[in-house]
């Protein structure tokens, strides 16, 4: 049986972690907790690019070997992951033998086969970011400040046909709607395919770049970052053992925009045709975080560092943040004060204070365990529609990729759970000798704990220490799967309630 097979855009080690690079992991990885839950095999793959010019020139401006550099920010981009609670199954640095055995007998299958090249090359390339450049890349007669200083070479090179795939790679863009979500992006695709592509050098004269995997039919030349970098998502899980069936075709792959164009819908399923390997089911393509209309980046001075967040706030908060304030897709604003609002009404008040109530009004009135229910009123029926209601829809945006509206969704429940104790006020009613009275207040505590537990059962993609701390806390124990998990309706009569907590602290600089 073929396990649902999800990776992320390697990280380039030269540099640092930040916003943008925490946000694909969450990403990534609610999708991944999420096909979890529901019992599927999971395998989940991130890693570190470390190849290139870049790491050679920091790593000899710094005075230490290339590979010094790629251990540090190794160690930095797995503490992230960490930190996070990023589930992946697997982290690939592309210095490992395992990557560059794969990479190098794919390079000499292409050239057996004639698909490779050598050629004399002239023309404009750029350093910063690493790839040869053509007129028009310029805009308005200059060169995009993307591509930083733009120099004139000329050197022999080796090449991949690139070219021979065009048409082959657009019939499969038209014919394969779904290969690319959201699909406006298959668009752009298409447009930027109707002007003629150039074949792909793939190679590095060794005196200009020795950092790389040499060329296995030319030990002269290293092989250019994306005949390595790309290779990484099938060497990872086997390529050429009987493992790698059992994984491959990845099922989703998931990058920013910023590198959609042209590596991961051009180069990339051109490269696997080429090698006959099976091509991704589908590229899922998030947009950026914006602050003031701009994007978040070092050029623009406008950069988060989420470790900053993540100390103050926790993982958890962190992570509900940027899945329910992004659009898969579309391009988001991240701001100190959004981010604030909504720990303080989200995450503090609406589901805070309703762990609050539980926990405190449950054994003043109703002992050290949670009591069974007696009463089915109006109010109770109208709460567990509401949840059944919420329930469905949200499986089925997480299906979507539509995890803004699922958290949406799951957070209008909470806040109906909180209608739900102002409507029938145990608090008032418990000062009641009535023996109906009585039966309401136990009722609905009761209710209130249940409805609770189950609504962070659904947040458990995006907040999984949230859950199991809440779970813990209302002394829940199972071994059920996640949807009978959601669907039982009294799971918790009996279960010792915990000690009081504030789940989400206001900090220090709010009070």
């Amino acid at each position: 049986m073929k396990s649902f097979y999800i990776t992320t855009a390697i990280d380039y080690a030269n540099g640092s972690p930040h916003l943008g690079h925490a946000y694909e992991k969450v990403l990534t990885d609610v999708v991944a907790r999420f096909r979890r839950l529901k019992g599927e095999d999971v395998r989940f793959l991130t890693g570190l690019d470390e190849h290139g010019q870049k790491v050679q020139q920091s790593a000899r401006q710094r005075g230490i070997e290339p590979i010094e550099l790629c251990d540090e920010a190794a160690e930095k981009f797995q503490g992230l992951c960490k930190r996070l609670e990023i589930s992946n199954d697997d982290f690939i640095r592309t210095t490992e033998e395992r990557h560059k055995k794969v990479v190098r007998a794919l390079l000499q299958d292409l050239y057996d086969r004639g698909e490779i090249y050598q050629a004399e090359y002239k023309g404009y390339y750029s350093s910063r970011a690493e790839q040869f450049l053509q007129e028009k890349d310029k805009v308005d007669g200059a060169w995009p400040e993307i591509y930083g200083e733009v120099t004139e070479i000329t050197e022999s090179n080796y090449f991949f046909k690139l070219s021979k795939y065009q048409d082959w790679l657009v019939d499969h863009l038209k014919n394969n709607e779904d290969f690319i979500f959201p699909r406006f992006r298959a668009k752009q695709v298409l447009e930027f395919l109707k002007e003629p592509i150039n074949d792909l050098c793939i190679s590095r004269p060794k005196e200009r770049l020795e950092w790389g995997i040499p060329l296995p039919f030319d030990e002269q030349y290293v092989t250019y970052v994306w005949f390595d970098a790309l290779v990484n998502y099938i060497s990872a899980v086997g390529y050429g053992t009987p493992d790698f069936e059992k994984y491959w075709p990845v099922d989703y792959h998931v990058i920013g925009k910023d590198i959609l164009l042209p590596p991961h819908a051009v180069y990339w399923p051109i490269m696997l045709k080429a090698c006959g390997i099976e091509l991704p089911k589908g590229l899922l393509v998030h947009g950026w975080w914006m602050t003031g209309g701009q994007k978040m980046s070092k050029s623009t001075g406008k950069v988060i560092n989420p470790l900053d967040l993540m100390d103050e706030f926790g993982a958890d908060a962190f992570r509900y943040f940027v899945t329910r304030e992004m659009n898969v897709g579309q391009d988001s604003e991240f701001s100190d004060e959004l981010f604030m609002s909504r720990y303080n009404s989200d995450l503090a008040n609406d589901l805070g204070n309703l762990l609050n109530r539980v926990l405190t009004m449950t054994p003043r009135y109703c002992g050290e365990t949670f009591p069974a229910r007696t009463i089915e009123e109006a109010p109770e029926k109208e709460l567990e529609a509401v949840w059944a209601e919420t329930e469905e829809q949200v499986v089925t945006l997480y299906e979507e990729f539509q995890f803004h509206k699922a958290l949406e969704l799951t957070f209008n429940f909470i806040r109906s759970i909180n209608r739900y104790a102002e409507q029938r006020s145990p608090w008032k009613l418990a000062k009641s000798d009535d023996e109906k009275d009585k039966q309401i207040v136990a009722t609905s505590l009761s209710l209130m704990a249940e409805a609770l537990r189950r609504a962070v059962g659904l947040i458990e993609p995006v907040m999984p220490e949230t859950t199991k701390r809440v779970y813990s806390l209302l002394g829940y124990k199972t071994d059920a799967v996640w949807r009978e998990r959601l669907k039982a309706s009294d799971a918790l009569t009996g279960c010792k309630v915990g000690e009081r907590v504030i789940l989400f602290p206001k900090p220090q600089r709010e009070k």
